[in-house]
């Protein structure tokens, strides 16, 4: 392992072995068979839908994978996500808002307020939320529309069971794949993905911070996680075009160039000072627009080679080109005259993954 200086060389190509980075699948879509052909599709949900909508959002995500897939014919895909929102709320604005867009498909991600907000007595009753999905299956089929219906996904990111609402968002979940098995309507199990992923990588036990900033909404590793997910699932429906191989994104040679950033902080430093450059390194990606993914992680590697290093962060860009103007933007540039007086090592690495 090499250090360098903060203030020395910001790159280096060297190999690293470090335990605590997470691993999230970034995106990618192959050829459509038939390029001429581009459906409209609408995601519709709550808050997590609405923020998926954002530049750095699973909605926006999505819709770039499947634009790069057919760029003669991109399929349009619109995010129709409201805070707060639970089966009820989608049945109300369904014309509205999904409906008079003439869809031919719609992606129903929908559950967390209705579990979440039985603990201010305003959650969803179980026969109403299965009833509310049957309702929207049918009102999106009477107008030629293809419906597809996800599972709920965590609030809550501890190992399985011990969140204190898992076992209610369990039954949830249950009866979504329930619906979409009796309505024949495909399904994307976004709970059963959500909580393999946090067992293979939440080896701390967090509440939040792999996929999710507070137990529910997503980080820009939740948000690619999300989308990989996502896309996938409509793959599997036959509604876009199936991947020649596994997901990549869009940079060199189908890979992503990932920028690895290690942190040892002065003794100097207090905690809420790491917490302060934590939060403003995981703020970079929504004001670099070259950055296609974020994510952070504190050491735990049993083998004591750390040298003082106790802070990971990986930062993913589709090109070298993006990695170049990510570095002397205002923003970027910021962040390092914030950083600088507090940490005593930085090593970083700079390299493209492989499949």
């Amino acid at each position: 392992m090499v250090h360098l200086s903060w203030f020395g060389v910001w790159s280096v190509c060297l190999g690293v072995a470090v335990g605590l980075a997470m691993s999230v699948s970034p995106l990618s879509v192959s050829q459509a068979a038939d390029p001429s052909h581009a459906p409209r599709i609408v995601f519709l949900g709550d808050s997590i839908t609405e923020a998926g909508a954002g530049p750095h959002g699973y909605v926006t995500l999505a819709r770039q994978a499947l634009a790069a897939a057919t760029p003669a014919a991109p399929p349009e895909v619109i995010g129709a996500g409201i805070s707060g929102n639970r089966v009820p709320d989608l049945l109300a604005r369904l014309d509205r808002d999904v409906l008079a867009r003439k869809p031919e498909v719609v992606v129903i991600y929908i559950g967390i307020n209705d579990v979440w907000h039985s603990q201010n007595g305003r959650g969803t009753p179980k026969g109403e939320f299965e009833k509310g999905l049957r309702t929207l299956v049918e009102k999106i089929r009477a107008v030629g529309g293809k419906p597809v219906l996800c599972t709920p996904t965590v609030i809550g990111e501890k190992k399985a069971g011990t969140n204190p609402l898992d076992s209610m968002l369990d039954e949830y979940a249950d009866i979504t794949r329930g619906v979409a098995a009796d309505v024949k309507a495909p399904l994307i199990d976004l709970r059963k993905a959500c909580v393999a992923h946090l067992a293979e990588h939440n080896n701390a036990d967090a509440r939040e911070g792999i996929l999710t900033t507070d137990g529910v909404h997503l980080t820009a590793a939740g948000n690619t996680f999300l989308a990989a997910r996502m896309v996938e699932g409509l793959q599997q429906a036959g509604i876009v075009p199936a991947a020649a191989d596994r997901f990549h994104g869009p940079g060199k040679d189908g890979k992503m160039l990932r920028h690895v950033v290690m942190f040892k902080f002065k003794e100097t430093s207090t905690p809420a000072d790491v917490e302060r450059i934590v939060k403003a390194f995981g703020a970079l990606p929504e004001r670099i627009k070259e950055i296609k993914g974020f994510e952070w992680g504190t050491d735990n590697s049993p083998e004591g080679l750390q040298q003082g290093l106790t802070h990971c962060f990986f930062v993913t860009f589709a090109s070298e080109a993006d990695r170049d103007a990510y570095l002397p933007h205002p923003a970027h540039k910021e962040f390092v005259d914030l950083v600088g007086p507090h940490v005593e090592k930085v090593t970083v690495v700079d390299y493209w993954a492989q499949p």
